[in-house]
């Protein structure tokens, strides 16, 4: 149950998105266990972010959250980062400076109507 919510202070356009979508499915599997046919993707545009205090120029938070009993290796997170940082900079015009991941991983997770 994995879930990737991209915040982005930019537009994120159709093709964009699409874009996104695919990269994030290719990168989850860095995490053991998890594969695109369960990812969820949501996306938030034109949001007002504040960066360093300034919002002057493009910003983004990626939040990844996933269900797993146990601990997610760092190396998992690491791989992660590496492959989400330059798509989101590619698509979407974000110098990767400017790009936040957060990850969390929790023991509970609801899917149709019970908890795993």
């Amino acid at each position: 149950m994995p879930v990737i919510k991209t915040h982005a202070s930019t537009p994120i356009p159709e093709d964009a998105r699409a874009a996104l979508k695919t990269a994030y499915g290719k990168a989850i599997s860095a995490v053991p266990g998890k594969s695109e046919g369960w990812l969820m993707c949501l996306f938030e545009e034109s949001e007002p972010i504040y960066f360093g205090g300034d919002d002057s120029q493009p910003s983004a938070l990626v939040e990844v959250s996933v269900y797993a009993r146990g601990e997610v290796p760092a190396r998992a997170w690491q791989e992660l980062t590496e492959q989400i940082t330059p798509a989101v900079s590619e698509e979407l015009g974000i110098d990767p400076a400017r790009i936040y991941i957060s990850y969390a991983s929790t023991p509970n997770f609801g899917w149709n109507g019970s908890n795993f």
